[in-house]
């Protein structure tokens, strides 16, 4: 296989910098002799900057990735990274868990608090004027850079945390105990200077940065597309005139935090938003990713075949470093020698290997979530006449049709048969095959069997699922600096679509322009349209849902839901949906992984509970340490 050698910042955003500067920044008081030699030379100040993309998450560490903070995925107990703990119940105020207010720490790498980071941008915008061998153009570039992110950091406390301080200048060193404790301001101030603020960065950005040495950094298609989404987010739910959860949520003086009257025009400019960014996107190429590299000798001829090459496209459109659809990647990501990568607990054991230092397998996709994706007619599977789906749970011959992505004449839960590609690229099942190690692997996931649970080991999926899509196909495990490394997505093309067909369909309900939307999507996927899937009555249970608004808004959710699956987005969507009830406090369910026969395996059991307490769980607590030091803050209700 192919593999793109592209250079991922590795001077720009190396960990000595990272580590030096971050503690410098944190220990100079502004306006000191020692800020200025920073600021002296473009060198120094290089450094700078480097350190105000340091606080970006980093969902591809296994320990501080908010992809685990949601339903998405399960672990063995005592594996359970603090993600899981969030959704078990177990955050606290005394020392909350996964907070980017204070920050937290994580195995291997853990994430500064945001608040530290916004003042990192402050500084560099306040003094980058003192360099002395950097030209107006270049000053103003990096200005626009780390105004970008200090609104990113904004939005991603806001989506946290709802109300926030807004933290635009650096208080002087000298400033009064009154002055320093900042108060939370009403979410549509947040939102209203987050987008301002990105506005005002995208005047002096690049229109596209395309240089190897600089790949990640801010540029102008990566600021409309964050602010679509930013604006998705405001029109959302739980943001948009949420009286049921925040009637009662006052500052002190009375005023509410939350807007208690719905505004319909939020949505339309959610959809101008996104109808922008993908605009200025694809104008600079960005398009769907589809393979197109040489498949490797094992899959050659298999190759002939449209369900193989939707499943390459589809798996690849994550892990192939720097593809035509990735709007903006985090150019730090944890490399390939770094045990902590996401990597790891997601790749399966080769049991022939004499090394496994860096196959975990014990990151486990959910029941709910196999039961997620669509089947092959493009439908949900309780939506499809040629799905059975009561009898979803029992097992089945595997035919020889069925070979591309299972074993023929095997046998495995109907649930994993005539299923869409997108299933078969993400999720690995016992009698399902596996691309990985360089080869086609027949699993075998039953209890003592070659790729199942052997004896009381630790390393086990607990659902009885294997998470395909975060591993790079060509990754090996016997030791971590054999990973594939790729920069994580923080916002993919699909996503761009997916908002503005959520937008436009609340603005308008039901269009040709909605459709066209999900259909960029779907059409990757291998699966037929939406007007095509929900028409046909041969299949569709629900004739025509998606000509309702209603209708054709579950729609949405659901490949949303799919497209994005384990991408550190469910968290979010469940939420600003105001679902977290629905979804978050259900127990987590898989096949009984300590069975060896094939009757006792194909039984569904509990693994775990997961507790949503609504409306206290839509948005984290602040300390107790931090309310002490700011008297002016005001908890978030029920915490």
């Amino acid at each position: 296989m192919k593999i793109k050698n592209k250079i991922i910042l590795v001077l720009f955003f190396s960990i000595f910098t990272f580590s030096s500067c971050e503690k410098y920044l944190d220990i100079v008081p502004d306006g000191t002799q020692e800020l200025r030699l920073l600021f002296n030379r473009k060198e120094t100040a290089y450094n700078a900057l480097a350190n105000c993309y340091s606080y970006l998450p980093q969902n591809d560490g296994t320990y501080s990735s908010y992809a685990l903070l949601s339903d998405e995925l399960a672990v063995p107990v005592p594996k359970e990274p603090d993600a899981i703990r969030v959704m078990k119940g177990q955050q606290t105020v005394s020392n909350p868990l996964m907070g980017y207010w204070s920050g937290f720490g994580a195995i291997g790498r853990g994430q500064g608090s945001l608040w530290e980071g916004i003042r990192s941008c402050n500084i560099l915008i306040e003094n980058i004027d003192l360099v002395v061998d950097m030209n107006e153009s270049e000053k103003n570039q990096w200005k626009a850079e780390v105004g970008f992110l200090k609104a990113f950091y904004h939005f991603l406390l806001l989506s946290n945390y709802g109300p926030i301080p807004i933290i635009d200048i650096n208080l002087p060193i000298d400033a009064s105990d009154e002055a320093v404790r900042v108060e939370r301001k009403t979410v549509d101030e947040c939102f209203l200077y987050i987008t301002n603020t990105i506005d005002e960065a995208i005047t002096n950005l690049p229109e596209r940065v395309v240089g190897n040495n600089d790949l990640g950094r801010i540029d102008k298609v990566i600021a409309r597309a964050i602010k679509a989404r930013v604006l998705l987010y405001s029109a959302s739910p739980l943001f948009n005139g949420n009286t049921e959860f925040y009637s009662n949520f006052v500052n002190k003086d009375g005023e509410h935090f939350f807007n208690q009257n719905f505004d319909e025009s939020k949505w339309q400019l959610a959809a101008d938003a996104a109808k922008e960014a993908l605009d200025a996107a694809i104008a600079q190429g960005v398009s769907m990713y589809y393979y197109t590299d040489t498949p490797p000798t094992f899959d050659a001829n298999n190759f002939q075949f449209k369900f193989v090459r939707d499943q390459y496209s589809n798996r690849f459109a994550i892990t192939d470093p720097w593809n035509s659809e990735l709007v903006w990647g985090n150019s730090s990501p944890v490399t390939n020698g770094q045990f902590w990568q996401i990597q790891s607990p997601a790749l399966m054991k080769d049991p022939n290997s004499s090394a496994l230092e860096a196959a975990w397998q014990w990151l486990s996709p959910t029941l709910r979530m196999a039961e997620t994706y669509y089947t092959k007619n493009g439908l949900p599977i309780n939506e499809d006449k040629n799905f059975d789906y009561t009898n979803r749970y029992d097992v089945a011959s595997i035919a020889f049709n069925q070979r591309f992505y299972a074993q023929f004449a095997n046998r495995t839960a109907k649930l994993n048969l005539d299923r869409e590609p997108r299933f078969y690229a993400s999720l690995g099942f016992d009698r399902g095959i596996n691309r990985t190690w360089g080869s086609i692997w027949n699993l075998k996931m039953r209890s003592g069997e070659t790729h199942g649970r052997v004896a009381n080991t630790g390393d086990f999926l607990e659902t009885g699922y294997a998470l395909k899509k975060l591993v790079h196909q060509d990754t090996e495990g016997d030791a971590y600096n054999k990973a594939i490394s790729y920069p994580w997505p923080m916002i993919r093309l699909s996503e761009l679509y997916l908002n503005y067909a959520e937008a436009l369909n609340e603005v308008s309900g039901p269009s040709a322009l909605v459709y066209e939307s999900l259909n960029m999507i779907r059409e990757r996927a291998g699966i037929p349209s939406v007007e095509d899937a929900w028409s046909n009555p041969d299949n569709a249970i629900s004739i025509n849902k998606h000509l309702s608004q209603e209708g054709l808004r579950e729609i949405i959710r659901q490949e949303r839901s799919i497209e994005l699956a384990f991408e550190a987005h469910r968290y979010y969507d469940v939420r600003r949906w105001k679902l977290g009830t629905e979804y978050f406090s259900t127990p987590i369910r898989g096949w009984s992984i300590n069975e060896d026969s094939e009757a006792n395996y194909y039984q569904i059991k509990e693994i775990g509970q997961r507790s949503f307490n609504s409306p206290r769980d839509y948005f984290q607590p602040i300390s107790f340490t931090e309310l002490s030091r700011n008297p002016n803050l005001v908890q978030n209700p029920g915490w």
